[in-house]
């Protein structure tokens, strides 16, 4: 534990726990970046996002990693943080694409005279000033006043930026007047989670979904999130972003027809992923880039 607990915006509070170990009010903690300096924050190390709602210590807290994760590197020697800037000198020296997410603050903005649009400003900023080209840069915001700022200040990086979706639920999606309603703005690239772009047909096979057509319909791209987050496929009930076709999800091994179908019925740009080796192995067998 590091005494910068003591800045965090919420302390550490133990779980409540009741007969048997039951948790009746979970571990809780907020520590937020802006309690810190940049400094402060490059003395931490870095870990898996997780946490032990049962904990009864600090460091308790700080496990709760599922068991379909690992642990090999949030050691003391592992997980070196990086400032923003940082990040993109490392992503230079390994010549790949950049796909920076401008976080919704957790603050009130302006934060100490620091606006909205000046950190959305600042965040091109950066890469302008590293010297690296709007094509390898793919902004993204869920906040839609980002995205249109950049098309409007920043056009380059603007016309590839994109517009993340926080639904929740199918009924949370846009419609295609909505979808065209982006396209007339200048956004060009929408990012659903993956549920949006599925369902099963009456032979509860993976099809595209409404949504999934309404939006190539709108002449939008797609970058779909999250590949390998939903655990072991074969246990069944596989969550969030297999809502809408989890009763085609019989083995593991789908995750494939998962993949397939996005690529090739869907027409997806690029999917994020928390464990490239899959998507990786199918665009490499396909084809693809």
């Amino acid at each position: 534990m590091t005494p910068l607990a003591s800045k965090c915006f919420k302390p550490f509070s133990p779980a409540i726990l009741g007969p048997g170990g039951v948790v009746v009010a979970p571990a809780s903690a907020e520590c937020r970046t802006s309690d810190i300096t940049l400094a402060e924050f490059k003395t931490l190390t870095g870990k898996m996002d997780a946490f032990n709602p049962a904990a009864q210590t600090p460091q308790a807290f700080l496990g709760g990693t599922p068991n379909f994760r690992t642990d090999i590197y949030s050691g003391p020697s592992s997980g070196h943080l990086l400032s923003h800037k940082e990040s993109i000198e490392l992503f230079k020296t390994l010549g790949v694409k950049m796909t920076p997410e401008l976080k919704t603050p957790s603050v009130a903005m302006p934060f100490n005279g620091f606006s909205q649009e000046a950190f959305a400003q600042k965040m091109i900023d950066e890469y302008k000033a590293a010297g690296i080209g709007p094509r390898r840069v793919f902004a993204q915001s869920f906040d839609k006043r980002d995205i249109l700022y950049w098309i409007a200040n920043e056009p380059e990086f603007g016309r590839q930026a994109v517009y993340l979706d926080d639904a929740n639920l199918p009924a949370e999606l846009p419609g295609f007047p909505e979808l065209a309603g982006y396209k007339q703005a200048g956004i060009n690239i929408v990012g659903p989670p993956t549920f949006a772009l599925l369902t099963v047909d009456s032979n509860n096979r993976i099809v595209p979904s409404e949504y999934a057509r309404n939006v190539r319909a709108a002449g939008l791209d797609i970058i779909t999130w999250t590949l390998e987050r939903s655990g072991v496929l074969a246990d069944g009930d596989n969550g969030f972003y297999y809502q809408t076709f989890d009763s085609a999800i019989t083995r593991d091994g789908d995750v494939m027809r998962v993949l397939d179908v996005l690529a090739q019925q869907v027409g997806i740009r690029g999917i994020f992923s928390d464990w490239a080796a899959t998507v990786t192995y199918y665009a490499s067998c396909m084809g693809l880039k």
